[in-house]
């Protein structure tokens, strides 16, 4: 583990753009288990890919018109138990970190594990991001409409 002064800015790259840390796994269960609006799951990592790529990338994608509802965050190796608990809902996947799940009523619709993350662009990989987002999630504009 990592003295979290190291890990503090790694987190605000996420909370600061209107992300929800959950630290244990009882936070976990509190944001997934009956959420059925579309929800993204960053597991967030100290590595570089994280860095330089996927947390980038996420910060990108979210300016897509179609973006997730709910936006969570779990802290691979800092926060041990929140992100098992968040890898337990990740039915069908192989623990990794970074990681990206998009979820919908309690299930992944859209998946970015490490192995689609290191090696590639923060560009492609919103691209790949804002792709789910239009497919799975409303445009903020027309799901406020819906609601009226």
């Amino acid at each position: 583990m990592y003295p979290e002064q190291f890990v503090t800015p790694m987190r605000a790259e996420l909370t600061g753009i209107g992300f929800r840390e959950l630290r244990t796994a009882q936070e976990v269960d509190a944001a997934l288990k009956t959420e059925t609006r579309p929800t993204l799951v960053v597991v967030n990592s100290i590595c570089g890919c994280a860095a330089g790529k996927a947390r980038p990338a996420v910060a990108m994608a979210l300016k897509n018109a179609a973006r997730p509802d709910v936006l969570t965050t779990v802290f691979a190796g800092q926060d041990a138990e929140a992100t098992d608990r968040a890898r337990s809902y990740f039915t069908g996947y192989q623990p990794s970190s970074p990681s990206i799940a998009l979820m919908r009523e309690g299930k992944i619709v859209f998946m970015l594990e490490r192995r689609q993350i290191e090696g590639r662009d923060p560009f492609s990989i919103a691209a790949d991001l804002t792709a789910a987002f239009d497919r799975f999630c409303a445009p903020a504009a027309a799901g406020a409409a819906q609601k009226a």
